[in-house]
């Protein structure tokens, strides 16, 4: 396993001591309810009354503010000064930030990864264990009986829909502009296929970039649906075609394209698959493909990572894949992603990293 330097040096030796160890260890025992008081704390806007209030509040004056109860009160901020994101006065009985409060307030992939967390995985996750032991999806029996949460995805709460999809694309879009240079500045492309195209997103931003492109989306067909919804009127929209398929059916060919097929993109798609229908996936892309297409895997890869901290949200996010997306996928690193690459008849030409928010893209050939 090759590492990041940061990776490295988190991941490989000990680094606290005896005392600091327990101390983790019992953090992690209570986490779910250190997760659900931080979070109640930012719902309840006692974190931003402190944020906005440096010389603090009493818990008198929070209690005013919020509306809560002196006990309600009480136990989050006896709570909160456990978990750290607050600070107390012991003379003045004045409650402050912490700097670990103020990033759980205002850094927004933490704001983003709570309500993903909480509307999406947070009960589902309770069935982990056997999600494992079966390779099933068996945290999604708490939204209904669908196979994987994609073709659940239309009929999910709106409140549940709104935090996936602000996860979904809060990664991939700050990595967006960045990609649209590596794909259309360094090669000559006029036809993409856009598989796993969501709500069309990247599509509106491949017309908006170049007047000549013509996309085409690849996915299911009640998400070419909602594609085709929400790129309704829009800008180069007309130069967005959906073509329903599914992709997990072996014999489910990508479509041929008269004159050739410049580009396929796939971002923040192959962690959706198993490895083997990875596999599978790339197989058939390859077959649609000429000498001169190349495939742009756009991945937040772990083990890429600068930052420990990135690299423990994407090892995280895999048990969110086995618990409640599929069963059977996962946040790859480099060495397994190659490797599905290559058994595919493809080639990795290329690796850009640090796009956004920690992205790499797989820039792959086909051998001939």
């Amino acid at each position: 396993m090759k590492l990041f330097p940061a990776l490295e040096k988190a991941y490989t030796k000990e680094h606290l001591s005896a005392r600091e160890a327990q101390a983790k260890a019992e953090f992690i025992a209570w986490g779910p309810v250190v997760f659900q008081a931080s979070r109640l704390m930012i719902k309840f806007g006692i974190l931003e009354l402190l944020c906005n209030t440096p010389e603090g509040l009493t818990r008198k004056e929070l209690c005013e503010r919020t509306g809560l109860s002196d006990y309600a009160m009480k136990c989050l901020t006896e709570a909160g000064l456990g978990i750290g994101i607050i600070l107390v006065d012991t003379k003045t009985e004045r409650f402050t930030l912490s700097k670990t409060g103020w990033f759980l307030l205002n850094d927004p992939a933490t704001r983003v990864n709570i309500d993903f967390n909480h509307d999406v995985n947070y009960e589902g996750l309770f069935r982990l264990e056997e999600a494992l032991l079966k390779g099933q999806p068996a945290g999604l029996k708490h939204f209904g009986p669908w196979p994987t949460i994609y073709e659940a995805l239309s009929e999910l709460p709106s409140q549940v829909q709104r935090s996936w999809f602000k996860f979904d694309h809060f990664y991939s879009d700050t990595s967006f502009p960045e990609a649209l240079e590596i794909v259309f500045e360094g090669h000559h492309v006029r036809s993409l296929y856009d598989v796993g195209g969501n709500t069309g997103k990247w599509a509106l931003q491949c017309v908006s970039h170049d007047p000549d492109v013509e996309v085409t989306i690849l996915d299911l067909p009640q998400q070419i649906h909602m594609m085709q919804t929400n790129t309704a009127g829009k800008p180069g929209a007309d130069r967005i075609k959906g073509y329903g398929i599914d992709l997990l059916d072996p014999n489910a060919l990508f479509p041929r394209r008269a004159g050739g097929l410049d580009a396929i993109w796939m971002s923040q798609f192959l962690d959706c698959f198993s490895g083997e229908e990875i596999v599978s996936i790339l197989t058939r892309a390859r077959n649609a493909m000429t000498a001169d297409t190349r495939i742009f895997i756009m991945e937040t890869l772990w083990d890429r990572q600068r930052f420990e901290p990135a690299a423990f949200c994407l090892t995280m996010t895999s048990l969110y894949f086995t618990a409640l997306a599929n069963g059977n996928s996962k946040m790859y690193n480099t060495e397994d992603m190659t490797n599905y690459v290559k058994a595919a008849g493809l080639e990795v030409e290329k690796i850009y990293d640090g796009l956004g928010q920690g992205h790499s893209i797989m820039v792959c050939r086909r051998i001939s």
